[in-house]
């Protein structure tokens, strides 16, 4: 991949859509109400935002290159990663949601601290932000600044800079409120290129027919036998819940849209949006991978699925298009991630900590300030991924949110759901839980590595056994702890009943999800 990819109407073609891009960006931010809340937009975000933007958050260039490596290695299977989710946007919608608005809270350290205490909120605000520099915008910055080196031909720290200045730009200029509109935006556009690209992988290949002949016929089960040393079914059945719970509901830079909701039914509506568009990950991300392998069976590096698809099937033009796409879904990941940033940090560190007082202009600014900060920390992070040579990033990333995920899961689920939970038990899973969860991970990767050692189990179940060894200790602590305290200030207001139409259309997302599962193990 070089810049001869790119001809002239390629160029005019990237610099348009920035324009438009920044233009959206102005309008959303001058239709910000003075003084209404930067991190929030002001609580007035309907489903179509919420469900982009989710959506968008979630689905990075590192995620497009990835899933279609999967799909031109594995076939549809890794769709499991982006069907299963399902069940815990659902989870969201009727059970955290709820809570969530009814208790009316921006960031959920700040939720927990009112269900477990200061110090409790405390540990998950510096949690949360380390997650947030680590796991969304290091890793993002690393996966955007490969792509962007290999268009441009400039070194990582340029392209790590170039992403986030623009991603900066639109987190300090308007808050979620610019990120969410110019979401929609990008999402569109995303869709719009992604299923042009699949259409004309099949047209080329003879239609579905001729794609299911020139692929292997497991390529397209969901489910496969547990001696897949990939993808076997029973810990992704068991592993991917602890990663999912984490990821769907607790995460702030996940959850900040629904938290940002106009009331609740938007909030449902939108988790339920999600899910739909969730669907579209196999046909749009995996399948353009399963056509690369009926195409050109011969390419050597997996990894360039989706570039090759592009470089080969889009006319001049076209192929600007999918770079401004690409370069749209690094943005928007690190645009909600540093929003969720300065927002932890201002709330939950620098307005309960440190300043109390703190006047609306001043939580702006400081926002603002850590927007700056987190982006300097983040690219000397993304330099220092650079420098290690010789690893499987995205194994390695996967792995390490497998690793991340069991403590909070934990926490959140018992925090919710047993009203018996001690703060003494909550406070140790965050800390000794995550450090036992990263030792564990640690030893998994470096120092006992998984791929010389034989005796360790798949990641995803191992991701499952540390959550239930939290958990157990969780209950024991708390049966056990003499002081007996629970702290529960939390008051969610009545637990409002889903609208109907909420109700309506998330049993028909449920039947649809039931149908693709039943559908694609049928072989």
């Amino acid at each position: 991949m070089n810049t001869h990819y790119m001809e002239t109407l390629d160029w005019g073609i990237l610099i348009i859509y920035f324009v438009i891009l920044f233009a959206i960006g102005i309008w959303a931010s001058s239709n910000r109400k003075k003084g209404s809340h930067l991190f929030l937009a002001g609580n007035s975000l309907k489903w179509p935002s919420i469900g982009f933007s989710m959506w968008g958050t979630n689905v990075g260039p590192s995620m497009l290159i990835a899933s279609a490596s999967a799909g031109f290695t594995t076939g549809i299977v890794s769709a499991n990663f982006a069907w299963y989710a399902f069940v815990f946007i659902f989870l969201l919608a009727f059970v955290f949601a709820p809570r969530y608005l009814g208790a009316k809270v921006v960031t959920l350290p700040e939720f927990m601290g009112k269900r477990f205490g200061q110090s409790t909120r405390n540990i998950l605000a510096w949690y949360t932000i380390v997650t947030i520099l680590i796991s969304w915008l290091a890793l993002t910055l690393f996966a955007g600044g490969i792509l962007i080196k290999q268009i441009f031909d400039i070194p990582m720290w340029q392209s790590a800079i170039l992403l986030l200045l623009i991603a900066a730009f639109f987190t300090m200029l308007g808050g979620l409120k610019a990120v969410a509109y110019t979401n929609v935006f990008q999402m569109i556009l995303l869709i719009v290129v992604s299923l042009t690209l699949t259409l004309l992988g099949l047209h080329k290949v003879g239609g579905v027919s001729g794609l299911v002949e020139a692929v292997p016929q497991g390529y397209w089960n969901l489910f496969q036998p547990n001696s897949d040393p990939d993808f076997p079914w029973l810990p992704i059945l068991l592993g991917y819940p602890v990663m999912g719970v984490w990821f769907w509901c607790t995460d702030q830079s996940m959850v900040q849209p629904v938290l940002a909701a106009k009331n609740l039914k938007q909030g449902q509506l939108g988790a339920n949006f999600t899910g739909w568009l969730k669907i579209l990950d196999m046909p749009l991300y995996i399948l353009p991978g399963v056509i690369c392998l009926a195409l050109y069976p011969t390419l050597a590096n997996p990894d360039e699925a989706y570039m090759t698809m592009v470089t080969n099937l889009f006319p001049q033009g076209m192929v600007g298009l999918v770079m401004a796409v690409l370069v749209a879904a690094l943005v928007s990941t690190i645009g909600s991630a540093l929003n969720a940033l300065s927002t932890v940090f201002t709330m939950d560190i620098y307005v309960k900590r440190m300043n109390p007082e703190a006047s609306q202009q001043q939580i702006v600014k400081m926002g603002r300030v850590i927007t700056v900060v987190g982006s300097v920390v983040s690219i000397l992070i993304t330099i220092a991924i650079d420098s290690i040579k010789g690893l499987n990033l995205f194994n390695v990333f996967q792995s390490v949110l497998g690793f991340i995920a069991p403590p909070m899961a934990a926490v959140f689920l018992f925090g919710v759901f047993w009203k018996k939970t001690t703060v003494r038990a909550a406070n140790m899973a965050l800390t000794l839980g995550t450090v036992f969860s990263l030792t564990v991970g640690i030893l998994y990767l470096w120092v006992l590595p998984a791929d010389k050692y034989d005796f360790w189990p798949h990641f995803m179940m191992l991701s499952f056994l540390l959550f239930v060894a939290i958990s157990v200790t969780m209950i024991v602590v708390s049966l056990f702890d003499r002081s007996k305290k629970t702290e529960n200030t939390l008051n969610f207001g009545a637990i409002i009943a889903p609208a109907k139409q909420v109700v309506l259309l998330w049993a028909l997302l449920i039947v649809v999800m039931i149908g693709l599962y039943v559908l694609f193990n049928g072989h």
